[in-house]
């Protein structure tokens, strides 16, 4: 892993200092010691480098700095290759040793597990390894987690950018099945996608992979056209994959391949020269590093320290990193401005000091022994550059840098930033594979203008449907000529390519012993060098070989018969219940506006039978908007209105059902019925359907359909649209096409993994789209009439009936009873004002009779007594 060496040259600051330093003898100054957890795999030739470089940065900072008044104080554990291991150890450091910070994480589960536990304890860790993110994830989930080596994701733009300068526009991507292998995977794609460059091929390798599975899975790449190779693997898989891989002719002439800087280490404790000589011309990325002379002449010191340790290590370059230094700065500035002391502390869970000394490390800004700053400003190194190097000899070659972004910040990735595009002019001449300084075309079938490209393309031949493909053998002159629909798009594609491309149709019969599977598998076994005809794309062929877009319509759809031999078909738009309901609210809405109309309308009165006749022909003659009869009642008038209404509804929808009706005949898709299909392919999306057979031919079709389910055809025919329309071409009046489902992907030419012809020819397909030439080249062989179709998705239209009206016919019942209700009422309420009228008069009248009865008594009286 690049991580190894990242640390591994920590000792170098520490170095600058003691050459160019005088040393401070300052006396009687109290130390504090800072007690830092290392937590690394002690078995592996990297954990013991690693803690060899702290140690050794250590030793050499203090002898430069002997007047400050902290000592930073390791304690290691082992984690023995395992995150759990990793992670009792990072426990018991919090617990028993009470340390301030904590280096390690060689992986990044084991990065995971104490970003969480920093986290938790408020601890800093400096990790080698990088978290497991998403390439659209937010960072800044953990602040305590401080990364200390070049970022994996930070070099895709890098490899991209590269490919594109070369103008490849397809690779082939080889990582190790491990987290670290997988975790690029999105980054890559994405940055890919961007450049338009596409990974034709994913090679997955495991860790305990033996030669002969490399081998074998080598095997699979020879296949391909592509020749370019993207490598992310450790580098204790990088000897064993490129020494079987020279011996498969993969680093031959015409080839090139790309290592990440985790690949790239190889150099770094490979003594081996065959390994050496197996990645001649290799191309490698790697964090940047300003030459100078005294970073030659340490290096030659860690190689002394590293082959005292161990003689099998070979280091060859160094990377500075300045994690060491930083964190022994960070600390005396942290223990100095502070005041405090490292005295009880005894809670675990939350260090005195993690806040301030991770404040400390954040800020550290200071140039490295090679001049190049070193900083973490958002928890991550920052890099000025990628260096991009030549696999030459013994060792490597710098050929060019890939500048780095400016700035990143907590909200964004490189790879959501600019492009920095390179050209050619930008990098040195490239040795490559097999000793050529020619830059590798990509791809085994050389495109270019001066050259011809040879196809053998296959064409399947079967009866029927000639209109797509059609072989017509010449007995005269012996040659065979192929004609039809699919023919014709090829051709126009492969006149209007940019290059010469010649090519040769060979027929491949379908028939039960060949199928379409099998023609397209004579592509990836490299048999033909493409397929032309009506061949489907689907997913499982897409495995082997690879498909253009494609050039007919998409989905499946369902041919219909439009016969229809019912004389009462008019009445199969309403139910039963629907047609008595509607004729007794007929009759029912005339009679009311007959009783309201009739005391005060003359047209309303006659004789018996004349006033049944105009209810009857007042109520049906709202169908049509005609009836004559003015109303002079307003309660009348408002019956009418929501009748009307309801009658409005009633029509349109009757109308719409009745259409369909007349347009397709309405089928129903259920055990009960027998529906044929052209091919499996066909029947792929349709559930719930009792198949009977397949038809192959126009005519086979026109025949199954015409007979029906009952007389031993088909009441439908499911296939794919561009066999419909050729029928319907056939057929124009008699059959209807029921919108299609988007079941299947059409017709698309085939051709091999990792072939620009797949590019190049989709490219020309869209274009004839575009310009309306395909569809001129449909009307051609497939349009000989007006071909109908139904558009309905879901299904054929169904019987309306009462339950569909229930609310209709409540508000029109509720309105006729409403106004009849208030007909009656009103005329007994005027009644009994009148009567209750009259007797009130009475009782007047009699009271003043009996008053005047009173004063003519009274006065009589008087009389008598005057006299």
């Amino acid at each position: 892993m690049q991580t190894i060496l990242c640390l591994s040259f920590v000792t170098l600051f520490s170095l600058v200092g003691l050459l160019c330093a005088e040393i401070d003898g300052s006396p009687n100054i109290v130390l504090e010691e800072v007690h830092v957890g290392v937590i690394l795999d002690m078995g592996s030739s990297e954990g013991k480098i690693i803690l060899s470089c702290i140690s050794t940065a250590l030793s050499d900072f203090y002898h430069l700095h002997n007047n400050y008044s902290t000592r930073v104080i390791l304690h290691t554990r082992d984690s023995k290759g395992k995150a759990l291991h990793a992670l009792s150890a990072a426990l018991n450091l919090l617990d028993k040793i009470k340390v301030e910070a904590i280096i390690g994480a060689q992986t990044k589960m084991e990065a995971n597990l104490l970003a969480e536990l920093g986290e938790e304890a408020k601890v800093p860790v400096l990790s080698l390894s990088g978290l497991r993110i998403s390439p659209f994830g937010a960072p800044g989930e953990y602040p305590f987690f401080v990364e200390i080596t070049q970022d994996e994701t930070s070099q895709v733009k890098a490899i991209s950018g590269l490919i594109e300068t070369f103008k490849w526009r397809d690779v082939t991507f080889l990582y190790e099945n491990t987290d670290y292998g997988r975790d690029i995977i999105p980054f890559l794609i994405n940055s890919f996608e961007e450049a338009n460059v596409t990974i034709v091929y994913k090679s997955c390798i495991a860790t305990s992979s033996a030669d002969e599975q490399i081998i074998e899975e080598l095997h699979n790449l020879t296949k391909l056209k592509t020749t370019v190779f993207v490598v992310h693997i450790s580098h204790f898989l990088v000897p064993r994959l490129f020494l079987n891989a020279k011996k498969l002719g993969l680093l031959s002439e015409g080839y090139a391949w790309i290592m990440t800087s985790t690949s790239m280490n190889f150099l770094h404790f490979s003594m081996d020269p065959s390994v050496i000589e197996s990645t001649q011309g290799v191309l490698g990325l790697k964090s940047y590093t300003p030459a100078s002379t005294r970073l030659h002449n340490l290096t030659s010191r860690l190689r002394r320290i590293f082959y005292m340790q161990d003689p099998n290590i070979e280091v060859s370059a160094v990377i500075p990193d300045g994690t060491t230094w930083a964190l022994a700065e960070a600390v005396e500035r942290t223990w100095t401005s502070t005041g405090l002391n490292l005295v009880n502390l005894n809670n675990i869970t939350s260090s005195k000091h993690g806040l301030l000394l991770l404040q400390e490390i954040l800020q550290t800004r200071f140039k490295g022994l090679s001049g190049e700053e070193i900083q973490y400003p958002n928890g991550k190194l920052v890099s000025t550059a990628i260096e991009i190097v030549n696999v030459i000899g013994k060792g490597e070659r710098r050929v060019g840098l890939w500048p780095c972004e400016e700035k990143h910040t907590r909200d964004s990735y490189p790879l959501n930033s600019r492009r920095n595009l390179l050209s050619t002019n930008d990098l040195e001449t490239i040795i490559w594979p097999g000793g050529s300084s020619t830059i590798p075309r990509g791809s085994k079938m050389q495109l270019s203008n001066n050259s011809k490209i040879k196809l053998r393309v296959g064409v399947p031949v079967r009866i029927g449907f000639n209109e797509l493909v059609h072989m017509i053998h010449d007995n005269q002159t012996n040659r065979t000529y192929f004609t039809g629909f699919c023919i014709d798009v090829f051709e126009a594609a492969i006149r209007a390519l940019p290059y010469e491309v010649n090519y040769t149709f060979i027929p491949f019969p379908i028939g039960i012993n060949e199928s379409y599977n099998d023609i397209v598998y004579q592509v990836f076994l490299q048999t033909f060098d493409a397929v032309v005809g009506d061949t489907t794309i689907t997913s499982e062929r897409s495995q082997n070989v690879c498909f253009t877009i494609p050039y007919t319509d998409l989905g499946v759809g369902m041919l219909v018969s439009n016969e229809n031999e019912d004389m009462w078909f008019f009445l199969k738009p309403l139910s039963a219940d629907l047609w008595i309901t509607t004729a007794v609210f007929f009759i029912l809405t005339g009679f009311v506006v007959w009783v309201i109309e009739r005391p005060v309308n003359p047209e309303f009165q006659g004789t018996p039978s004349q006033q049944i006749g105009t209810i009857l022909c007042y109520a049906f003659s709202t169908i049509v908007y005609a009836h004559r009869e003015k109303l002079l009642n307003n309660l009348a008038k408002f019956v009418v209105i929501i009748w009307v209404f309801a009658v409005l509804i009633l029509t349109s929808s009757y109308t719409a059902t009745l259409t369909s009706i007349m347009t397709v005949n309405q089928i129903q898709v259920n055990s009960r019925a027998n529906i044929g299909y052209h091919s499996l392919i066909s029947r792929q999306g349709v559930a719930n359907i009792k198949f009977k057979s397949s038809y192959k031919t126009v005519e086979e079709y026109a025949l199954a359909l015409s007979r029906g389910s009952k007389h031993g055809g088909v009441s439908a025919i499911v296939d794919e649209v561009p066999y419909i329309k050729i029928f319907l071409g056939h057929y124009p009046t008699g059959y209807s096409m029921i919108n299609p489902e988007s079941t299947t992907n059409g017709f698309g030419f085939v051709f091999p993994k990792g072939s620009n012809l797949v590019h190049d020819m989709s490219m020309q397909i869209q274009q004839m789209r575009e310009e309306g030439k395909l569809i001129e080249m449909e009307k051609v062989w497939f349009h000989k009439g007006t071909i109908p179709m139904f558009n309905n998705t879901a299904s054929d239209p169904n019987t309306l009936n009462f339950h569909t009206f229930r609310g209709l016919f409540l508000i029109t019942g509720v309105s006729s009873a409403f106004a009849l209700f208030i007909f009656i009422i009103f005329p007994l309420k005027e009644k009994w004002y009148a009567v209750k009228k009259f007797r009130f008069r009475y009782r007047v009248r009699e009271k003043l009779q009996r008053v005047r009865k009173f004063f003519s008594h009274k006065v009589s009286n008087e009389n008598e007594e005057n006299q």
